[in-house]
């Protein structure tokens, strides 16, 4: 057994672009986990290959919120290697976070107890068990952990009636539940603190049961720390003086109100003063600017400096651009945009540079300095073309990227000169590192973000031909948990052939309309054809409908780009357009995440859902005029055509 031991530091979170100001300590270090250390299996052997099919199942299943957070799966059942798991995500947390710590727990248990034929482990978020027997809801083995921090002396007679007051209450609610047995809640202890508290039990547990294991475990807690929890494999209980809980509704941790957490938030920022005045500018300057952006170009430019906060080692003087780009001259113009030019240059210390300068007519362009100003300076990840700076004088708005050799994807797949430098497997490291990059953008960024224009010609091929995502100039921040569709626009914006129908169609967008991208993206990587080349010389097929033909005769290899010359692998050929379809489903709620996509390319045994017929681009035809329309960036409106080659929509009106 191990007792864990934790210090709390306080941590202050200060966000521009949310603007909010929000304080809370840090939470401990996990995993807490034991191991039986009874009996053990040799690698390479049976029992070894069952465990890690059951490992597979638990993390394929713990992305179905259907399951409600908690599975329990029989691997080699009636054999002598036979091996039971489960797993129990934390009740307040979704699929996404649930995903992620089974996936963690289960990578985890298996390097921190090798070999062991049971074993368990509690993550923040959830616990994974597993054992060569019937998993037992036992009383025997329960781990502690607790913060050395002790409540003050003088407040121990309240808090041990606020202790009993609150976790005896979620102990009665938690047993009372049915497919969830779980309760969270508060009691205010100071003025300045409040105490917060969870309880859980496995579903499998009656209501006697369930109250017996937290009642049990709460005699178990170590009492006065700031923080303590005790946890047992069918059970666990948990309090602190500070909030730890995500998605609960009533009992979800609060902005604490002017009457209680006021003080604690006037007492950090009395510490932390010139970053509060500093977050206090940003958040005017936001403000105005959107106000004044449609009216002054001159505000636009203003409020983009409150945006790069002023760091002058992200500013760059005009002189320094001109000279490096040769006052950007033809000779060193390497592309070309609705947002102006792309020049190469090469500063001083020989580091090469993109130089995006937008174009002073364009009335998009001022929305997309503001975006990509704003969003990809703080974006930091392999697959991000990384933003090294930007220059604003004389009316000239610029961006300095860094400098990416190979050009985009687009130029590989369909240009004929390059056809033989993009074979299967490198193919196949772009589909994954895609992937990596939009998981990052949707989940793991400080700022959820929402791409809207994923496609060929938006990704970049470094020198190794590792892919990295560009043009965040149609950007939108997404709330924390857009799993679903939530957001609408009547300024619909993108590229016709990659938008998904419910934002194309009603201007619904969310972080499963870049899901439907990213699955026409793989589909082009495979076919080697833009899918607008499709519905452009096929009457009755776009790549979607040619696929799903192919896929349903069992024939999916036929769809495969000929210049593979039957090089390539096929269970990753097979596996990328199963996830293809997937993503492309006309529902968005069917779409699988970019977490789920991930780990789906790099562990083959997760299990994938069975795809249904993908949405069609040929049904679109029949829509109404309004919708068969584009607005340039004069203002002026010109017809789409049915078969659009990459046609940037820049305003379009949905029913």
């Amino acid at each position: 057994m191990h007792i864990i031991n934790f210090s709390v530091t306080p941590l202050a979170l200060f966000s521009a672009f949310l603007l909010l100001i929000h304080a809370r300590e840090s939470d401990p270090p996990y995993p807490v986990y034991h191991c039986q250390n009874q009996t053990f299996y040799q690698p390479n052997t049976t029992f070894q290959s069952n465990l890690n099919t059951l490992f597979s199942s638990l993390i394929s299943n713990s992305s179905l919120q259907s399951n409600n957070g908690f599975y329990t799966t029989t691997v080699g059942q009636n054999t002598t290697d036979v091996v039971n798991g489960l797993f129990l995500c934390r009740g307040d947390v979704n699929a996404t976070l649930c995903l992620g710590c089974v996936a963690t727990a289960a990578n985890d248990i298996t390097r921190l107890c090798p070999n062991d034929r049971e074993s368990i482990i509690w993550s923040d978020f959830c616990m994974l068990h597993y054992s060569k027997s019937t998993l037992k809801n036992n009383l025997v083995t329960g781990l502690s952990a607790h913060d050395h921090t002790r409540v003050i002396n003088s407040n121990i007679d309240k808090f041990n009636q606020l202790f009993a007051e609150l976790l005896y209450s979620l102990v009665e609610k938690a047993a009372a539940g049915v497919e969830i047995k779980f309760a969270a809640g508060e009691k205010g202890f100071t003025s300045t603190q409040t105490l917060y508290g969870m309880a859980q039990c496995v579903p499998e547990l009656t209501r006697e049961g369930c109250t017996a294991c937290l009642q049990s475990a709460i005699r178990s807690l170590t009492m006065y720390s700031v923080r303590a929890e005790f946890m047992f494999p069918a059970c666990h209980i948990r309090y602190q003086l500070y909030p730890f809980l995500y998605n609960t509704t009533s009992e979800m941790p609060r902005v604490p109100s002017p009457s209680s957490g006021s003080k604690r938030i006037s007492t950090i920022l009395a510490i932390l003063v010139p970053i509060a005045i500093l977050v206090a500018l940003l958040v005017l300057g936001c403000c105005w600017w959107r106000r004044r952006r449609s009216k002054n170009h001159d505000a636009v430019l203003n409020a983009t400096s409150y945006f790069m906060g002023e760091d002058e080692s992200l500013r760059f003087d005009l002189a320094t651009i001109e000279a490096v780009t040769n006052g950007f001259s033809d000779e060193n113009k390497i592309g070309e945009g609705g947002f102006g030019e792309v020049y190469k240059g090469t500063l001083p210390n020989g580091q090469e540079i993109a130089v995006k300068r937008l174009s002073r007519s364009s009335r998009q362009g001022d929305l997309e300095f503001k975006n990509e100003a704003s969003l990809v300076a703080q974006l930091q990840h392999r697959n991000l073309v990384r933003l090294l700076g930007f220059c604003l004088e004389r009316k000239e708005r610029i961006l300095v990227y860094e400098f990416i050799p190979n050009s985009s994807l687009d130029n590989f797949l369909f240009d004929r000169e390059n056809e033989e430098e993009l074979d299967w497997a490198r193919r196949y490291k772009v589909i994954v590192g895609i992937a990596r990059g939009m998981k990052y953008l949707h989940e793991d960024s400080r700022l959820r973000i929402i791409h809207r224009d994923l496609k060929a010609s938006n990704v970049l091929l470094d020198a190794n031909m590792n892919p990295k995502i560009s043009d965040f100039g149609l950007a939108k921040i997404s709330p924390n948990d857009q799993s679903q569709v939530n957001a609408a626009t009547r300024r619909i914006v993108g590229t016709y052939g990659y938008m998904s129908p419910e934002y194309a169609m009603h201007g619904k967008y969310s972080v499963k309309s870049d899901v439907f991208s990213f699955g026409v993206l793989v589909l082009e990587i495979i076919h080697g054809k833009k899918n607008s080349s499709y519905y452009r010389s096929h009457e009755d097929d776009d790549i979607l409908s040619i696929t799903w033909k192919n896929w349903t005769n069992q024939t999916p290899f036929l769809i495969l780009d000929p210049k593979l010359n039957g090089s390539y692998s096929r269970n990753e050929v097979r596996r990328c357009i199963h996830i293809a379809l997937l993503c492309t489903q006309e529902n968005p709620v069917d779409r699988p995440s970019m977490a789920t996509i991930e780990v789906a390319l790099n562990n083959y045994s997760v299990t994938l859902a069975l795809p249904r017929q993908p949405a069609s681009y040929l049904r679109w035809r029949t829509t109404p005029d309004r919708l068969r329309h584009q607005r340039g960036s004069d203002g002026n409106r010109s017809p789409i055509p049915s078969c659009p080659n990459d046609s940037l929509i820049t305003e379009v009106y949905p029913r």
